[in-house]
């Protein structure tokens, strides 16, 4: 595959082939005529750039999507066998291949099984969620840094159904690991809380690798690390070396590979019968191991009808947008001010009651992000059915993780920290938008409204930087109502989500609508006739922004204020509706309290944060940087003179 398309690394599917013909024709349980079976066990190619081996086995298994057709053509345009593996596809659990992130997903997958087995096991019925979670990694992803958080979780939560054969071949891109990877893996990972298992030969002894994950699999009161001695390129006369890391062999090297392993080395893509029959005989064992499993469910289904249904509804469809703004709290101005985090709090408690699917917790801050309702318990080593995950101060572990109970299916899981570490987040955050992960981030003290803590912790870039990655969804509502149809959108849109909340309180604004906030903007006080001006703002400025318009200074103008609470549901909606909020003839103001960077897309003129912040009390932050009424209602009317007399284009108002 490699050599056909003259790119991609040959060496670690090589050195790893012995043990996953192993894990693939011996121990694991997948189904290909049913490859998204509830139960069936995950394998995870934490180091994804060896994907010619997941891609092969993948067709060996006789996955559909992975046909002839598929592998043929490794790295082309417009295939499913891409330069890493992609979770678009059946077969494929996780998209990896930035180094750590799969490892990490591996810790979700495996939370996921034990989640369910104490939410919905019942006596006779302890089979339903019981499947193992395999692991293939390597040296780099050993040394990433999200992988040790997630590893110290995933031994501190005990999770025997997770099990990583460590690719322990001693080499890198660089060269050789002992120019800067020399710590002791075994004692780094038995600290952890992990069992670690040793083969010696993993090029050969192929009953050695069976019978340590064997042995993996009967300790259930631990996660497994197996190292696996290996020999990178394994065959090649360039084995044991970094050349074969991630460049093709050539052909002359590959015709003695095929010679040394019994092959013509005219032939390519040759599958021998022996080979063919062994992977048969496995995806008959998994599909018939399938149909008993929903026959199992069935009888469940028999004697748990309820549980039997929510079951159903988690893995096979979401909740409605209108059915949840009915569920929603509803906020009115006469309630007392409120930070849009409390109201997220007040949101999440009718939610834990009524959406199973929602499973998650905080980076060790949910005293700040107010993340725990209810009667709500800790998912713990004996208490797997509570809902509450303390992740501790690991907060990228925390974004990968979280991709991985999205990746098994069945949750609308979560994670929450101070929008300022969406940096710490971001690779994984990244992934998430990439996958289509159905994940959302609850990330409080959004601006520089958290005040004293200063400047190390107001995220005055990270709005803008949530906005530039694709296929992200941030929302920044700007009272309770908001923040109630921001949930309302974020359950029933598969798309991740991050949501920007307050650490001040914000008063409940008479015009501000939960049902809108799915059109990303929408016009929250408007005036008679056409408006000498709009103001547009987003969250814990928008009722400054509505203080503005009524200012002295703006005396006699009319000035319109629209609610901005996301960018990209706005930029989603008809040409049409877009002129409607911003109509050509008028200027517009955006105030937000961040950098302005983007604003240019909605407004002529902007009004923000372009330095890092300060510390003080909020208040006085905010009139440091002109963010207050009387200061906005000023330069609305020196925006209003600017343009008199002068053609206003709409700035929403493009051909394409």
């Amino acid at each position: 595959m490699v050599q056909s398309a003259n790119s991609g690394h040959p060496g670690a599917p090589m050195g790893m082939a012995p043990m996953a013909h192993v894990l693939w024709s011996k121990i694991m349980n997948y189904a290909p005529s049913k490859p998204n079976w509830y139960n069936r066990d995950r394998f995870v190619l934490s180091n994804g750039h060896g994907c010619a081996l997941l891609y092969t086995l993948l067709h060996l298994a006789g996955y559909e999507q992975f046909d002839r057709e598929q592998v043929t053509h490794f790295r082309q345009l417009g295939y499913r066998t891409a330069g890493h593996p992609e979770s678009h596809y059946e077969g494929i659990e996780v998209t990896t291949g930035p180094l750590g992130q799969g490892f990490s997903n591996a810790v979700g997958l495996a939370m996921a099984t034990e989640h369910l087995a104490a939410t919905y096991h019942k006596d006779g019925f302890e089979g339903l969620f019981d499947n193992f979670t395999y692991v293939f990694c390597g040296d780099g992803c050993l040394m990433e840094g999200v992988t040790a958080e997630a590893a110290s979780l995933a031994g501190h939560l005990a999770l025997g159904r997770l099990i990583v054969l460590y690719d322990d071949n001693k080499i890198s891109i660089d060269g050789s690991t002992d120019l800067s990877f020399t710590e002791d893996v075994t004692k780094r990972f038995e600290s952890y809380g992990w069992e670690v298992l040793e083969v010696k030969d993993g090029d050969n002894d192929l009953a050695g690798i069976e019978n340590a994950v064997n042995a993996a699999k009967k300790s259930l009161d631990r996660p497994t690390l197996i190292r696996v001695k290996t020999t990178i390129g394994l065959g090649s006369v360039k084995e044991g070396t970094s050349k074969v890391h991630g460049s093709p062999l050539g052909d002359e090297d590959l015709a003695n590979v095929k010679k040394k392993y019994g092959f013509n080395p005219e032939e390519k893509f040759v599958i021998p019968e022996e080979v063919k029959a062994t992977y048969e005989a496995a995806a008959k064992a998994g599909n018939e191991k399938a149909a008993q499993w929903q026959a199992a469910f069935e009888e469940y289904a028999k004697k748990h009808p309820e549980l039997a249904a929510e079951i159903t509804k988690r893995f096979e469809s979401l909740p409605t947008r209108e059915e949840l703004l009915e569920q929603l709290p509803k906020f009115s101005p006469s309630d007392a001010n409120l930070a849009s985090r409390a109201s997220s709090q007040k949101c999440l408690a009718v939610l834990n009651k009524t959406c199973p699917q929602l499973f998650g917790g905080s980076a060790d801050l949910a005293p700040s992000n107010l993340t725990i309702v209810n009667d709500m318990t800790d998912f713990q080593k004996g208490n797997y059915a509570g809902k509450n995950i303390r992740f501790g101060v690991r907060e990228h572990g925390m974004a990968a993780i979280v991709n991985g109970l999205s990746a098994y299916g069945g949750f609308v899981p979560y994670g929450a920290t101070f929008l300022n570490f969406l940096g710490y987040c971001q690779g994984a955050v990244t992934l998430s938008a990439l996958s289509g992960h159905h994940v959302f981030f609850i990330m409080t003290h959004d601006s520089i409204g958290l005040g004293e803590d200063g400047p190390t912790h107001q995220p005055v870039d990270k709005l803008l930087a949530a906005r530039a990655t694709p296929n992200l969804l941030l929302i920044r509502p700007g009272d309770g109502n908001e923040v109630a149809g921001t949930y309302a959108v974020v359950l029933s849109d598969p798309r991740p989500s991050v949501l920007a909340l307050s650490r001040q309180g914000l008063p409940n604004l008479a015009e501000s609508s939960a049902a809108k906030v799915a059109n990303g903007a929408y016009v929250l006080i408007d005036v008679d006739g056409t408006p000498d001006a709009i103001i547009v703002a987003t969250g814990s400025e928008l009722h400054i922004a509505v203080k503005a318009s009524k200012d002295e200074a703006l005396k006699g103008r009319k000035v319109r204020v629209v609610s901005m609470p996301c960018w990209e549901l706005f930029d989603e909606q008809s040409a049409d509706y877009k002129l409607s909020v911003f109509p050509d003839g008028v200027p517009v103001v955006s105030v937000e309290a961040g950098c302005t960077t983007g604003w240019d897309k909605y407004a002529h003129a902007s009004i923000g944060v372009e330095t890092f912040g300060a510390s003080g009390p909020a208040g006085q932050i905010y009139k440091k940087f002109g963010i207050t009424g009387p200061a906005i209602a000023a330069k609305v009317e020196a925006a209003i003179k600017f343009y008199a007399g002068k053609t206003v284009a709409s700035r929403v108002n493009r051909p394409f």
